[in-house]
């Protein structure tokens, strides 16, 4: 009963400070000049870490195995990912420019996992015979661990499509100068240097402002492909890991199940993603381009075969909360 107390306590506070710190996030959008609140932030997430953390060892002290046997538990372990992920920056005192994705995912997970799930869901049940191995801990912490990096490196190549989209019509709009340009120069030499003059004057302002876009994108495009290939390794682990497991417990290392067949399809998404890096010619936007597509494909692996709850991973499959 106590466990189950401090589990309940443990959750609304993780909550309550992982909403505060998106408040926070939102003011500092605003208000620039306050410096605190961005440290207060900071400090919320470590809080709110240190919340989960204690949620998810309560919770395998009472229940005897290592909570992540069901979609309630591992969307919990999910929002603690995300909260591992935000500090990854500090590492190296980088500025975290990952805080915009992670606390938001960290609040989404956590709260449809308080809410979004039926009541049965919440409660810890013994072992299916398949689960009831040593590799629970290391398949599913891997798995789940890639599933959060990879996200937030996805959702970061994606706000990279969007300010290079914008990038590109503004170079479009831009393009149109340099052609009346060259037009007036097979008028008149006048007219050319009055219009050079002109297109001079605006060019400089708009380098100037593009000069802050392109160290915007060079942030998203140095973020988004550090923490997806982190995700990416921790990805291959638990396949592998998983294969091993499956052996053990199914006799194969590989069955072809919904949930292997679309882990290895995110493994590949992600493995062209790691190949665009390579060339220069495919960088940028075209590696941004398969981690989209990547972040879709994530959630069928992740939370599609669970909501059909087809195949040998069945036991993770789950049930909405009805008003």
């Amino acid at each position: 009963m106590i466990f189950a107390t401090l589990e309940h306590i443990l959750t609304h506070i993780s909550f309550s400070i992982i909403s505060i710190v998106i408040t926070i996030h939102f003011m500092t959008l605003l208000v620039h000049e306050i410096v605190g609140l961005r440290n207060s932030s900071e400090r919320g997430m470590i809080a709110t870490f240190l919340s989960i953390t204690g949620l998810l060892v309560i919770r395998w002290i009472y229940s005897g195995h290592s909570p992540l046997s069901n979609l309630y538990e591992s969307l919990i372990f999910l929002s603690w990912s995300f909260s591992i992920i935000h500090m990854i920056p500090k590492i190296r005192n980088n500025k975290n420019y990952l805080s915009v994705i992670t606390a938001p995912s960290a609040i989404f997970t956590q709260g449809f996992a308080t809410s979004g799930l039926s009541t049965e869901m919440h409660q810890s049940a013994i072992l299916v015979p398949a689960l009831q191995s040593q590799w629970l801990m290391m398949h599913v912490s891997m798995m789940l661990l890639s599933y959060a990096a990879l996200l937030c490196g996805s959702l970061l190549s994606v706000a990279l499509l969007v300010v290079t989209f914008r990038k590109n019509i503004n170079m479009f709009f831009k393009s149109k100068n340099y052609v009346l340009v060259i037009k007036s120069f097979l008028v008149g030499e006048v007219e050319y240097l009055n219009d050079k003059r002109s297109v001079f004057k605006n060019t400089s302002f708009i380098s100037f402002r593009n000069y802050y876009k392109y160290q915007l994108t060079q942030r998203l495009d140095y973020w988004s492909y550090r923490v997806i290939s982190l995700g990416f390794t921790f990805l291959t682990i638990g396949i592998l890991s998983g294969a091993v497991w499956a052996n053990e417990a199914w006799g194969s290392y590989w069955n072809w199940d919904p949930k292997e067949t679309w882990a290895f399809i995110t493994w590949i998404i992600f493995a062209i993603y790691s190949h665009t890096r390579t060339n220069k010619s495919l960088q940028d936007t075209h590696s941004a381009l398969a981690a989209s597509i990547g972040f879709l494909i994530i959630w069928i692996c992740y939370f599609g075969i669970n909501l059909l709850g087809i195949g040998l991973h069945s036991y993770g499959s789950f049930t909405l909360t009805s008003n």
